[in-house]
């Protein structure tokens, strides 16, 4: 276990592929809306190619240090939630109000998988454990810090493919326009392999998430026009 864990990416250790095709779309989303808004107001020639740039790689570094920070109050939030739940089952008043709390925070995860009997033995021995156990620790911890990295890293490292015609181009519509078109690709190619992990269809999602990209296109558009 711990050779399979070393060979994993930095990312793969601290964020499940949810979250991982999350950052990315976000990231994906949000360069494409800067550079859209920022097309419509940039000078021509290549100092308008460079305030492009510049708009794309700020924006994500922003959003990416920001979407990291959001993750590490999450996961110190729902720390907190966990202990005040474990708090509350020490002191009920009774095992079956306790085993109770504890039903109705697991019955929903184990109803399909496990049967009303094991899942009932499942909770004493739940009850059991916590009775004589302390409680979470909320504060700050390592983990978080990294998967706070992690997201920031993809936020940012998801606008670089974007960003590449502004280097090449020295117009700024033409820039913009393959730098849509390959965001556009990667908006499918985002949501087909997520939908691998949703277990949907994966044309249909890649192709949902190329119909947001070219809503947002669309808007830039019609208010450029």
């Amino acid at each position: 276990m711990n050779v399979v864990r070393k060979r994993e990416s930095f990312v793969h250790r601290h964020l499940d592929p949810a979250s991982r095709m999350g950052e990315i779309l976000f990231g994906l989303i949000m360069v494409l809306s800067i550079t859209l808004t920022a097309g419509l107001t940039v000078a021509e020639g290549p100092e308008g190619v460079r305030q492009l740039l510049i708009a794309a790689l700020g924006c994500n570094l922003a959003w990416g240090f920001i979407d990291g920070i959001m993750y590490v109050m999450n996961c110190m939030a729902e720390r907190s939630v966990r202990s005040r739940l474990i708090r509350a089952i020490q002191a009920a008043p009774s095992e079956d109000v306790a085993l109770d709390m504890i039903r109705s925070e697991l019955e929903p995860e184990l109803e399909s998988l496990v049967g009303p009997q094991d899942r009932q033995t499942f909770y004493r021995a739940t009850l059991k454990h916590l009775a004589g156990g302390g409680v979470l620790k909320t504060t700050l911890e390592k983990d978080d810090l990294y998967g706070g990295l992690a997201c920031f890293w993809l936020v940012f490292i998801s606008c670089l493919p974007v960003v590449a015609p502004f280097l090449i181009f020295s117009e700024p519509t033409r820039a913009l326009r393959v730098s849509n078109f390959i965001l556009l690709a990667l908006l499918f190619a985002v949501g087909y392999k997520w939908a691998a992990y949703a277990n949907a269809n994966r044309l249909l999602f890649g192709l949902a998430m190329v119909v947001i990209g070219l809503a947002l296109v669309g808007v830039a558009v019609l208010l450029e026009g």
